[in-house]
């Protein structure tokens, strides 16, 4: 053998040897992956082709006090074909059932469809659209028609849902009703009922497996390990639908009167502290009003007249007072270290009662009643209001209830006029929430009852699976003796003619109340004002407590409590009265002191028809005959008894309305 042919036999077996050893490495490699890391790539693969995926449940409803919807969700489906995994033999055994099946519930061109489906079967479309935005029921059509009905892997149908939130009322009561939304920081907001409970309402969520199958596109697949969601429970809440729109629209109607830059109604049970209606409306830059925030809630600010009751009830349970003590206001004018006190009437009331004092809402009054018995022991007072739980939250479901100011004399704030200034009502600050619970507790007896938004918590046609009964703050805020006092002073005014809400008072029903009219920013020379009535009806056997507040009223147009905002409550119960249809049986001996006594009768029964029937009852009360008074309100319409019949003979009559 030669030299060259020696080298090329080496070249040779090298390559051969090369060759051969990078076989062994790669089996060994391919052996290593396969026994010791095929668990991990197969793990690897199937991450990059398989995914569980999370499916959101559907949240619950919040309803009304007589189940309506206040706000649902609305599950809207898309639905998709995969093409490939459907047989050939499976194709064109449903295809034309298929076709006319799509074609009756997506009311789609029937033609149209069995070509679409040609098509897809052909170009192995994996992602064919069957339908989108489809309704529940649409979904549940086609799941059951020839081929969908089979399972995905062999049907191909891809099942898409989304959910939306919807409420029926559309704006009205937005806030109270609330939401729950993220923000792009990842921040949630959470507003109102649906905001409080959010983890009861969306229930807990499920996933599916799914594989990719085209074009980053994923489909469901059959799998026994898959969890559904389950749905969130229902909100049923103490909201009335009729009392909400009557707010709503009264509160509207006199803001847009008057060109304010706020308001807000509540509406409260007197007994239970059910919220019945509650609405805030903020004007836009259009000059238009939605709920932009819930100021009933989260919008605290000085009361001004309205917390002459607090001030007059710590008076009077400390005995500095009596409601008939003369109290003289002078001239109606006021000056405490500097700073002036001014009654709204020119040249001020004079001298009058207590009770007077309230019922005029005297500044210079209420101010002599507190200033003059408190100055040298302002904790006794302030202890009083604390007393009362004007100082605590309500500690309500509903996020952003603004703290209650209460200065106390150990205070850094505290100065000479501190006292006075909260005796009638600045230096203070409650939200129109806080001021209305204390005004429920006079009507209820005393008993102050923690505001309630919310019934129960359940599934409908389910057991509950939370109930909300009756919460007491505070079983007496005040004596009996003061209560009476207090009541009386309430009433008159609205029933007196000097009254300060003497404007609002109606033949058909009763009222009590307080009006306020408060400055703001009285600092400055740019005064504004804040318009509210806060009270109860009917006077004599409470039923629903109210508070109206307007804010910024143009001055041009009005801003007296009386003028813009105790309208508003009066219009809500005249409709509230006219939407509750009554019967009333009336004892004569529960009315008493009639204010239109007709001459007396001699032997017989005068003709009734037409008259009011506190004046028919004027003229029966002394012959000891029993009336039924059947109906709502308005004079009489047909009497019982015939007119003429001798009194003597008449036991019972009953007089229709």
């Amino acid at each position: 053998m030669n030299l060259k042919d020696h080298k090329f036999n080496f070249r040779f077996y090298f390559v051969i040897s090369t060759l051969v050893l990078l076989s062994i490495i790669l089996c060994s490699k391919l052996i290593y992956i396969q026994t010791v890391e095929g668990e991990k790539y197969n793990k690897i693969a199937e991450e990059r082709t398989l995914k569980n995926v999370v499916v959101k449940p559907i949240p619950g409803n919040i309803y009304s006090d007589d189940q309506s919807l206040l706000a649902t969700s609305v599950a809207k489906y898309e639905l998709r074909w995969d093409s490939k995994v459907v047989s050939s033999q499976n194709y064109k055994k449903y295809k034309e059932k298929l076709a006319i099946g799509i074609s009756i519930i997506t009311s789609k061109n029937l033609l149209k469809i069995k070509n679409d489906l040609e098509a897809a079967k052909l170009s192995g479309n994996r992602y064919w659209l069957v339908g989108k935005n489809l309704s529940y029921s649409q979904q549940k059509a086609l799941k059951n028609l020839p081929l969908f009905n089979l399972p995905s892997y062999k049907g191909g149908l891809i099942i898409e849902q989304k959910v939306t939130r919807e409420r029926p009322l559309g704006k009205i009561a937005e806030r109270t009703i609330g939401y729950k939304r993220q923000d792009p920081d990842g921040t949630f907001v959470r507003v109102g009922l649906e905001g409080a409970y959010g983890s009861l309402l969306e229930g807990k969520e499920g996933y599916r497996l799914k594989r990719k199958i085209a074009n980053g596109k994923w489909k469901s697949i059959n799998n026994t390990n898959e969890k559904e969601p389950t749905e969130g429970y229902d909100i049923y809440t103490t909201i009335n639908i009729n009392f909400q729109d009557i707010a709503h629209n009264s509160l509207l109607e006199q803001l847009e009167k008057y060109e304010a830059e706020y308001g807000t109604v509540i509406v409260m049970e007197v007994e239970t502290g059910a919220i019945k209606a509650i609405s805030n409306l903020g004007i836009t830059s259009n000059k238009t009003y939605f709920e932009k925030l819930n100021y009933a809630v989260g919008t605290a600010h000085e009361p001004g007249s309205t917390f002459k009751l607090m001030s007059i009830i710590a008076a009077l349970e400390d005995g500095v007072v009596k409601p008939s003590d003369i109290i003289d206001t002078g001239n109606g004018e006021r000056i405490i270290y500097g700073k002036k006190v001014k009654d709204s009437r020119k040249g001020g009331y004079g001298k009058i009662s207590a009770s007077k004092v309230f019922e005029v809402s005297s500044n210079t009054g209420i101010v002599k009643i507190i200033y003059d018995n408190y100055k040298d022991k302002p904790k006794q007072f302030v202890d009083r209001i604390y007393n009362m739980g004007l100082h605590k939250l309500l500690n309500i479901p509903i996020k952003g209830e603004a703290l209650p100011k209460i200065p106390y004399p150990t205070d850094k704030e505290w100065s000479g006029i501190s006292l006075p200034w909260m005796a009638w009502g600045y230096g203070v600050s409650t939200t129109p929430l806080q001021t209305l619970t204390f005004y429920n507790a006079i009507a209820n007896n005393g008993i102050m009852v923690k505001p309630n938004f919310i019934d129960k918590i359940g599934r409908l046609g389910g057991k509950a699976h939370i109930e909300f009964s009756k919460e007491v703050l505070n079983p007496s805020v005040c004596s009996e003796r003061t209560l009476l006092a207090v009541k009386k002073m309430l009433f008159n005014v609205v029933d007196k003619e000097w009254g300060t809400a003497n404007n609002i008072k109606d033949s058909n029903f009763t009222i009590a109340g307080k009006t306020g009219t408060t400055q703001t920013d009285y600092t400055t020379n740019t005064t504004e004002y804040i318009s509210s009535f806060v009270g109860y009806f009917p006077a004599e056997k409470p039923k629903y407590s109210c508070i109206v507040v307007i804010n910024k009223p143009n001055k041009s147009k009005g801003y007296y409590g009386a003028q813009v905002a105790a309208p508003v409550f009066k219009k809500i119960v005249k409709k509230i009265y006219t939407g509750i249809p009554k019967e009333v049986i009336v004892s004569i001996s529960n009315l008493k002191n009639s204010r239109n006594i007709l001459p007396e009768i001699k032997n017989t029964l005068p003709n009734l028809i037409g008259l009011e029937p506190m004046d028919a009852l004027a003229i029966l009360e002394k012959k000891n005959i029993k009336v039924n008074i059947k109906g709502n309100r308005g004079k009489i319409k047909n009497q019982s008894v015939m007119p003429g019949t001798l009194l003597d003979k008449i036991k019972t009559i009953d007089l229709n309305l």
